[in-house]
């Protein structure tokens, strides 16, 4: 009897989030072209170096990447990949790019806290001290690391790529939207409780980050027109890299792997023929 007390419970606790599940409402995501796509896409190195600039210069302002060290972007397949410097700590790129951080660091004869240069073995400092810095310098909201962000939102690049090119002004029939918020149709939320317009609300939500690239934000070295949708696609497909970085070699393994086991199974076919040719079945 009790069980089945426990078990209309959970029922009813269901059925009451139920309704706020689904008003919670999100556009379709687009869908551009990735190179890295499919089982034989590759990571673009050029659009990895342009996603990392993105990311340096516009991003990297609210967001960490703390799983990410100054050598992982000389690693095979990464943006400053060199087959020249297989130690991506020798690699001239990513020294000079480290040369640029500060990081915090413990002097060791006073114990005083200082800052020093980086080097290759250090991880891509954060832009805040600690959490509570980081939401008092974005209205409360903690802006969410960006290490393994594609991995952790449904739908991967396609998501970063269509909420950044999504911003749109507020819908009219949103009344009393809270302050410092951005409505984007690409942001999983919910519009019924400020909606008095006719219809149903609006899908997506209100976001507190503002529309964070714009055309020519960025300048790329290779001469690649600065236009929003480059700027985002190129970010989107170096945080895909930041969350699957082994993608290349993972790939090229698997194709060797299915090559031998063609190939291993044509020789055990053909020594089945032959071993057992003359034997009556």
């Amino acid at each position: 009897m009790l069980k089945r007390l426990f078990v209309l419970a959970a029922l009813g606790g269901l059925l009451a989030a139920a309704p706020a599940l689904s008003a919670t409402t999100q556009a379709e995501l687009k869908h551009p072209q990735w190179s890295f796509s499919g089982p034989f896409g590759v990571y673009d190195q050029a659009q990895l170096q342009r996603g990392f600039k993105v990311y340096r210069e516009v991003c990297s302002q609210c967001h960490s990447m703390n799983l990410v060290a100054f050598h992982n972007l000389g690693d095979p397949g990464a943006p400053f990949w060199s087959p020249k410097y297989p130690n991506p700590n020798d690699n001239p790129y990513v020294k000079s790019i480290a040369a640029d951080y500060k990081v915090s660091d413990i002097d060791p004869d006073t114990g005083d806290s200082i800052k020093r240069t980086a080097t290759t073995a250090d991880d891509l400092p954060p832009p805040f001290p600690n959490e509570p810095a980081a939401r008092a310098s974005n209205g409360g909201a903690l802006p969410p690391d960006m290490s393994l962000l594609v991995k952790a939102r449904e739908g991967g690049p396609d998501y970063v790529y269509s909420l950044v090119t999504g911003f749109a002004p507020i819908p009219a029939g949103i009344v009393n939207p809270p302050p410092g918020k951005y409505y984007n149709p690409y942001f999983k939320g919910d519009l019924s409780s400020y909606w008095k317009g006719q219809g149903p609300a609006p899908e997506g939500g209100l976001i507190s980050m503002p529309p964070p690239l714009v055309a020519n934000k960025v300048t790329f070295d290779d001469g690649t027109p600065s236009t929003l949708d480059q700027e985002a696609k190129d970010v989107a497909a170096f945080l895909n890299w930041a969350s699957d970085p082994k993608m290349d070699q993972r790939k090229q393994t698997g194709l060797a792997v299915i090559m031998y086991l063609l190939l291993f199974s044509g020789v055990l076919y053909a020594s089945y023929r032959r071993i057992w040719r003359d034997v009556a079945h």
